[in-house]
């Protein structure tokens, strides 16, 4: 799908493209009290197992040396708390997410967790970014970036802001090609996590809409076209759980 149409689908519906970010803003709000609740309770637990498999692959450093990850979409601070844990005392990661509520969550467990020092939480949109270029170590985005509008912008300006030698990780729900697990994964995904929403948040339609913008987002081999083309080298793409999700991963050479 060209990214640049005038219209996107936003789950199985046409929208104005100008129209899809408000949408997602709505979708984020309704749920960022029990997003983390919720993201157990849909994978059964597997989304930490997903997560830890980022951050080993971020492999941060042990040391002392400065190492400025950027946490794109991280709006709870999942990953970056997992690789401030990880790394050593010159680590830094910054959380930047377009939704403030989601924001606020990320900064009472970065409180709770004592992390508040090593995490920080800034509000900006992955299209356009808040940042200088070249300013970063890495980049992580981990089920985000289906819900950015534009998708090969929010690329090109991973690109600009990470340092050369620096890696791009995307975690992302993809296309399940296991036989037999494709057709239940269709049922829990379209019967079962919208009623999870609706019982736990009070919000089907949210998550109604999370499921079909799986569906709605380009295969691995597709995307993986578009992170080469933002100019990023050595790209590739790991399935995992059956294809449940993909790590996707380049690097600004």
């Amino acid at each position: 799908m060209d990214q640049q149409d005038a219209t996107t689908h936003f789950g199985y519906r046409d929208v104005p493209l100008g129209d899809k970010q408000t949408l997602v803003n709505d979708v984020f709000h309704s749920v960022a009290s029990r997003y983390d609740l919720m993201n157990d309770l849909m994978s059964g637990g597997l989304h930490r197992l997903w997560k830890d498999a980022t951050v080993t692959a971020l492999d941060p450093p042990r040391s002392d040396a400065p190492f400025a990850l950027l946490d794109v979409a991280g709006g709870t601070g999942d990953i970056s708390f997992r690789a401030a844990r990880t790394a050593g005392a010159g680590f830094h990661a910054t959380v930047c997410d377009i939704n403030g509520d989601m924001l606020e969550v990320g900064r009472n467990r970065a409180l709770a967790l004592g992390l508040d020092d090593r995490v920080d939480f800034i509000e900006g949109n992955a299209e356009d970014l808040p940042f200088a270029d070249r300013k970063f170590d890495a980049y992580t985005i981990a089920f985000g970036i289906r819900n950015v509008p534009r998708v090969d912008q929010a690329l090109k300006e991973a690109y600009r802001v990470l340092r050369p030698g620096s890696r791009f990780l995307c975690l992302e729900f993809s296309s399940v090609d296991m036989p037999g697990l494709d057709r239940i994964y269709d049922f829990y995904s379209f019967k079962v996590i919208p009623t999870l929403g609706r019982t736990v948040t009070g919000d089907a339609e949210s998550y109604r809409y999370l499921v079909e913008s799986i569906r709605r987002f380009p295969k691995p081999a597709a995307f993986a076209e578009m992170i080469a083309a933002a100019g990023f080298s050595r790209v590739s793409h790991r399935a995992m759980s059956g294809g449940i999700v993909a790590l996707h991963s380049g690097w600004r050479l």
